[in-house]
């Protein structure tokens, strides 16, 4: 069975700023919420999540949707693309790592997406 959940820790000075915006802006649609006080955040993608929350330096998160392992890869470059934009001027990147230990999608630059 195709694993239903990824990780990605993103390198960054903002983890709460980037957390924050990511939450914001994909939360919209769907729902999400931002703790301040706690540095998390949660987004609902459809019939999946996007769990986000921040340490010193790192920005973590992750995607799950349990019912359609298939759409992992597309949950990945949602949350990954956006946030890469959102972070042009640090150059983040995003590499994802799935549940199972294989290598998930890599978000970099102008949203562009290297599948593996």
């Amino acid at each position: 069975m195709p694993p239903t959940a990824s990780v990605a820790e993103v390198a960054t000075e903002r983890p709460a700023r980037y957390g924050r915006q990511l939450v914001s802006h994909l939360g919209r649609k769907a729902g999400g919420e931002w703790s301040a006080e706690h540095d998390t955040g949660w987004i609902t993608l459809g019939e999946g999540r996007a769990e986000v929350s921040c340490t010193p330096g790192v920005l973590h998160l992750q995607v799950s949707i349990p019912a359609h392992p298939e759409q992992l890869p597309r949950l990945e470059d949602v949350v990954g693309r956006h946030l890469v934009r959102f972070g042009s001027k640090d150059e983040l990147v995003v590499t994802w790592t799935r549940a199972d230990g294989s290598v998930g999608s890599t978000q970099r630059g102008e949203g562009t997406d290297d599948e593996t």
